[in-house]
């Protein structure tokens, strides 16, 4: 059940100049923002195939993200990331991303993008204009059948065309890739060779049960662990203690000379160090991805400004809880969530 804290009473902020620190003592230096739920891929991992989007009226405003992220970055967080949906989809978006990164250096130390490359090649160039240094592209596949099948609808040279402008641009890349059993498993290997061939990272990711999707769970789940000792068996891998704000860690492989990054929600729970919280498109801020507690920082900002706003970001260090507590097994066969991925930011 969602919990939206807004009805109990008022906390009267304090200053603006307090970290947000969780009731476990974490500090929030990460702000996830989906700027919008809507995409031009249907990925089988992330939607159903006919998706029913948020009507636009309920989706914040470009002045509205921005009077978040500057009451966050207030607050202590050092790191923005925008993400979807697909972000590079939402009408004049460098606007935004412009406003956000006019806040580097000023406390805010990065901002980073989420993009499925599709739309990179208009808009690379604005991006690092902008102040972006980094993206994350998620490619689960070089092969372009198997590609339009995982993402129903995409084209794969409209994504390579991209990546050659963002490197152009000189934007650093880390590819993404959901690690699926049975579906693109035997393309592990030949992404690392590519993606440090190009000079790019890669970080593989277990898939989560967040909404009902076209594929089997149980049956693609590929947990991580297993992944990294095949990989060990057939390369060097040395781990590093290189860090990037989220929850991935990372090897260096000898042989490839690049980093190989393992996400792991469901094999691995990375919750004691968790820094992050997850911004919506219409405002609700979920502390945690496998959780359905939120604060309603639309409401906050629209009934009663900066000041309501500090105070929501008070309630929310109190609901972030411990950890999360995904299962997928067949006696589990349920999304642990009834939203997707793409409602709470990829």
């Amino acid at each position: 059940m969602s919990v939206t804290l807004l009805e109990q009473p008022d906390i009267a902020p304090r200053s603006t100049a307090r970290p947000l620190i969780d009731r476990y003592g974490r500090q929030i230096t990460y702000l996830r923002v989906s700027v919008t739920d809507r995409c031009d891929f249907r990925c089988v991992y992330c939607m159903s195939e006919h998706m029913t989007f948020l009507p636009k009226k309920d989706v914040l405003s470009f002045e509205e993200i921005d009077q978040i992220v500057t009451a966050f970055v207030s607050r202590g967080v050092k790191k923005v990331r925008l993400t979807g949906g697909e972000p590079l989809v939402r009408r004049d978006i460098m606007e935004l991303v412009e406003k956000i990164g006019g806040h580097i250096g000023h406390g805010l130390e990065e901002v980073t993008l989420t993009t499925n490359g599709s739309q990179l090649r208009p808009h690379a160039e604005g991006l690092a204009r902008a102040g972006v240094k980094r993206l994350n592209v998620s490619l689960d596949t070089l092969d372009e059948k198997r590609f339009a099948e995982i993402t129903r609808r995409g084209r794969i040279a409209d994504v390579l065309d991209g990546l050659d402008a963002a490197d152009e641009a000189g934007l650093k890349i880390k590819i993404n890739m959901v690690a699926m059993r049975g579906v693109n498993e035997d393309e592990i290997e030949p992404m690392l060779h590519w993606a440090h061939g190009r000079g790019f990272g890669l970080t593989l990711i277990e898939g989560m049960p967040l909404g009902e999707v076209g594929i089997d769970r149980v049956d693609s789940y590929l947990p991580l662990r297993e992944m990294r000792e095949r990989l060990k068996a057939r390369y060097t891998l040395e781990p590093t203690d290189h860090r990037t704000g989220g929850p991935a860690r990372y090897d260096y492989v000898a042989e490839t000379g690049g980093l190989i990054g393992f996400i792991t929600p469901m094999s691995h729970n990375f919750c004691e160090s968790c820094n992050r919280v997850r911004l919506t498109a219409t405002g609700q801020l979920y502390m945690c991805l496998g959780q359905d507690d939120m604060v309603d920082l639309r409401g906050a900002i629209r009934g009663g400004g900066s000041v309501a706003l500090d105070a929501a970001l008070d309630r929310a260090m109190l609901l972030k809880p411990k950890g999360h507590d995904f299962v997928l097994d067949r006696a589990h066969t349920t999304p642990a969530l009834g939203r997707h991925m793409s409602v709470t930011g990829g």
